[in-house]
């Protein structure tokens, strides 16, 4: 198979495989969503965070010094292996889990849910808008960053190579008006939104979108 011909694999077998080189390969996009996650946290004080999709900590530990306590959340058990290595925060709690199923988390436990990166991989927003409802205190704040849907409409998948062979994980296309809209419909008011480039971006649509909204 050549590099043109991409070969597709399930979310959580890519991630699985992706993990032992996922924080040395050459990737704009995870260096831009750092650094976008250390802007947002600057001057933030947290009782308690619950990330949703941690993949290999590469925010964790930053989330870690602004909470209390952070519960991280991953349904690839080899990305937590790698989390686990990087991250050893008295603080941080690691899960494994599906979050397009209930979360393990009780009612009204948390004052900010972060969600990076994890969006494009799943199809049903209303589940995770209604989770975080639900887990999120009133006034608690719900932070997304994802690949920009300018991106995506040209074809853009969070994607790796193995073996002369790139692996394109499966994607969904969420526009801008899909998550205000879902939001909306749990009750969650838009605060913020923002579209960011990295500084290789020049003269390229947007690569990242975040929002943050308010319950």
């Amino acid at each position: 198979m050549t590099e043109e011909q991409p070969n597709f694999m399930s979310v959580r077998a890519a991630y699985d495989d992706w993990s032992d080189t996922y924080d040395t390969d050459e990737n704009l996009t995870r260096d831009l969503d750092r650094a976008i996650a250390k802007e947002t946290s600057l001057g933030l004080s947290c009782r308690s965070v619950v990330e949703i999709g941690c993949g290999t900590g590469k925010n964790t530990l930053l989330l870690s010094q602004i909470a209390e306590k952070v519960h991280a959340i991953d349904f690839s058990a080899s990305m937590l292996e790698k989390a686990r290595e990087k991250v050893n925060s008295a603080n941080v709690t690691f899960s494994l889990g599906d979050i397009t199923k209930p979360w393990g988390c009780e009612n009204e436990s948390a004052d900010l849910i972060t969600c990076n990166l994890v969006l494009e991989h799943i199809t049903n927003l209303s589940f995770i808008f209604s989770e975080a409802a639900r887990v999120l205190v009133k006034g608690g704040y719900f932070f997304i960053s994802e690949l920009h849907p300018f991106r995506q409409y040209r074809g853009t998948k969070a994607n790796f190579q193995r073996n002369q062979e790139i692996i394109e994980i499966p994607a969904f296309v969420h526009h801008i008006s899909d998550y205000i809209s879902t939001a909306k419909d749990y009750g969650f008011i838009l605060e913020d939104f923002k579209e960011w480039w990295h500084e290789q971006d020049r003269d390229k649509p947007p690569r990242i979108a975040s929002f943050l909204f308010k319950k």
